[in-house]
């Protein structure tokens, strides 16, 4: 539920100590597994799990990537030059309401001024929870801007598999 979904996000903001910590057992986890490359770890969110790894890329935190789709772009403690070692996917819906053009406009330039690898994908006329094929459904259930866009889905999951792979 949107309500419940709202909650769990302002709670774990309001602790981003505790959500890094949370982030880097997480990763410590994975560096453990016998198949993973040490260098070549990417994070990748959607909605508010797209603003978590925005924040991690923001605080330098140890990644070859993050990717962001249709996440929060906005922060209160934006990146400085040399801040950002990770590359930077965002894929975005221009017609998001929930990350509306100024988000956008700022995440450029801040990325820019840190110097960081990045690329942005926005799609024209796509909302927010394009990658979700249930999207339209939870938007009416709930009355939220929400709708699934396939064109966009698939773009931005190909630009996904593309990013990953570059050395």
């Amino acid at each position: 539920h949107p309500k419940d979904a709202k909650a769990f996000m302002e709670q774990a903001l309001s602790e981003p100590e505790k959500l890094t910590a949370r982030f880097n057992a997480a990763k410590t986890i994975l560096r453990d597994q016998q198949y993973v490359d040490d260098d070549r770890i990417f994070a990748v969110g959607y909605c508010f799990g797209g603003g978590v790894v925005l924040e991690q890329a923001r605080k330098g935190n140890d990644l070859a990537g993050v990717a962001s789709f249709h996440g929060t772009l906005g922060t209160n403690q934006r990146a400085g030059e040399g801040d950002i070692d990770a590359r930077v996917l965002v894929a975005t819906g221009q017609a998001d309401p929930m990350v509306p053009a100024d988000q956008v406009s700022a995440l450029v330039e801040e990325l820019t001024q840190a110097g960081a690898q990045f690329q942005l994908l926005s799609f024209p006329g796509v909302q927010h929870g394009f990658t979700n094929p249930k999207a339209d459904d939870t938007g009416k259930r709930f009355e939220l801007p929400l709708a699934y866009d396939k064109e966009a889905d698939l773009v931005s999951w190909e630009a996904l598999m593309d990013f990953i792979e570059q050395p």
